[in-house]
């Protein structure tokens, strides 16, 4: 089983550390992107028995939430950054 809290640890960690848009935008990518981390843990879903769905399911839901949440806020502060 992954560890998710962990998980979300180090991609928030990573987020709040981008440099630059550049790297956030690279980040995005890596996390959330097409064959992302976190795509592909919501990939796994569809395989998974109904009882171990409503408990895993929502874990996946709330990491993507946190990390999307994370890449918001980061990008706002880069920008505001850019315009100082």
């Amino acid at each position: 089983m992954t560890d998710y809290q962990a998980m979300q640890a180090e991609l928030v960690g990573d987020i709040n550390a981008a440099p630059d848009l550049d790297a956030l935008e690279a980040l995005r990518i890596a996390a959330l992107g097409k064959t992302g981390s976190v795509s592909a843990l919501l990939k796994t879903l569809g395989s998974l028995s109904p009882d171990e769905r409503q408990t895993v399911g929502p874990r996946i839901h709330g990491l993507r939430e946190a990390v999307s949440d994370a890449i918001a806020g980061r990008k706002a502060a880069l920008e505001a950054a850019a315009l100082e």
